[in-house]
């Protein structure tokens, strides 16, 4: 079942709209994020972000060495 030009045309702008809501919502979640961060009393949180990132840091090492070392 072949698709007509003008079918194929259609189905590409539509997939290039999707991509476009795609990412105005990527950027309104990162921007959620950003005033967040902003608005947050870093004082109060400061060793709990240290804690956090410590974890994450502790999660995410590469389980192979040679990654680290070439």
């Amino acid at each position: 079942m072949s698709l007509t030009k003008e079918e194929k045309e259609k189905q590409l702008l539509e997939l290039e709209m999707r991509k476009i809501k795609a990412l105005e919502k990527i950027g309104n979640s990162l921007e959620a994020l950003t005033i967040w961060f902003e608005e947050i009393d870093k004082a109060e949180w400061s060793e709990r972000i240290q804690y956090y990132l410590a974890e994450f840091h502790t999660f995410n090492k590469p389980k192979d060495d040679s990654i680290i070392n070439g």
